[in-house]
């Protein structure tokens, strides 16, 4: 058994983290969770939003799953995501965007990934007040940086037999933070041939995945660019609530569904965990349980496969139970 540090979160999260633990325990995963609090509630209860407990847990399992924590919105503490990518030098997210079902979308055959440079950039959290008027935050980029996250992308291509990165700055406008980004990650695609590299930036980015996000591949960017890009992408899917992501250091990485708390719907049965599971289906991905995420992968495609099962978030009427309940019937009639 893999011991794995469970983070349910806030709002929604105990719901869907609920599900996940059901769903895996059907599917006869093999670990071992410690459920420990972050967040809001952890505030409340234990006096710290990442309360020591979960920092001990970290540091043994260097393996977790988590749900969404609440961040405030232009005042107090700063981002749990955030800090927690900090102090475990989670220099690698990673967001594959594809629909886990034939769902009625409008945009067909897309199938990218996102690798976004974690822990530089605007994100660093180097922010001053210079007056009660006048604020200013520092744009951090350095070349060992801005390689360890080109060598993943183009190590993910060359694995996964994709055939194009695409490096998404703004370099020319920052010429300097941006230009080194841009410059490091051509430096790094000289080492792989077979894979065709092209830039492009930002703001053209964001347009080409709206007019022709199936000609995209792999999409090779910084912090901010990411999270935006990572978004605008989920909802060429259906949105976050479908959209899985990882965050991954030398040693450690945390799998996380990359939507809100929603705290609207939280209590309600309403949340869709799909978002959750396929980050569940990354950790396993990631401790060589290849086969059993792609068997959970495949009772969601199916369960997805049918208007009836849609949750509210799709349009439709079904619970996070009773959409928890029809994933764990499929992978039953798999045995």
């Amino acid at each position: 058994m893999k011991k794995v540090t469970l983070i349910p979160g806030d709002g929604i999260g105990k719901e869907i983290s609920q599900a996940t633990l059901e769903v895996l325990a059907a599917a006869k995963a093999p670990l071992d969770f410690d459920v420990v609090m972050a967040g809001q509630e952890a505030y409340e209860k234990e006096g710290a939003y990442l309360p020591q407990r979960l920092l001990d847990s970290l540091d043994e399992s260097r393996l977790a799953l988590k749900g969404p924590v609440m961040t405030p919105i232009g005042q107090g503490f700063s981002s749990i995501n955030v800090q927690l990518r900090k102090k475990y030098d989670l220099y690698c997210n990673f967001r594959p965007i594809k629909a886990p079902g034939p769902l009625p979308l409008r945009y067909e055959g897309v199938n990218l990934a996102i690798f976004r440079e974690n822990t530089e950039d605007l994100y660093a959290g180097l922010e001053e007040e210079v007056s009660p008027e006048e604020a200013r935050s520092i744009k951090v980029i350095t070349r060992q940086a801005s390689q360890r996250i080109a060598r993943a992308a183009y190590d993910y291509a060359l694995r996964s037999g994709r055939k194009k990165v695409t490096i998404v700055t703004k370099a020319n406008i920052m010429k300097k933070t941006d230009g080194l980004f841009l410059r490091a990650c051509q430096e790094v695609a000289q080492d792989y041939p077979s894979i065709k590299t092209e830039t492009l930036l930002v703001d053209n980015m964001a347009m080409q995945l709206v007019l022709h996000p199936e000609t995209f591949d792999v999409i090779l960017t910084e912090n901010l660019y990411g999270d935006i890009l990572s978004d605008l992408a989920a909802g060429l899917i259906g949105g976050l609530g479908l959209v899985p992501g990882a965050n991954l250091g030398r040693d450690m990485a945390i799998f996380e569904s990359v939507h809100g708390t929603a705290p609207d719907i939280a209590g309600r049965d309403m949340a869709n965990p799909t978002a959750m599971l396929l980050s569940a289906c990354l950790l396993l991905d990631h401790i060589d349980q290849k086969d059993l995420a792609q068997k959970i992968r495949r009772a969601l495609y199916q369960v997805l496969s049918d208007k009836k099962n849609y949750t509210q978030d799709l349009g439709g009427s079904l619970g996070t139970r009773a959409f928890t309940k029809e994933v764990i019937q499929c992978l039953e009639r798999m045995d």
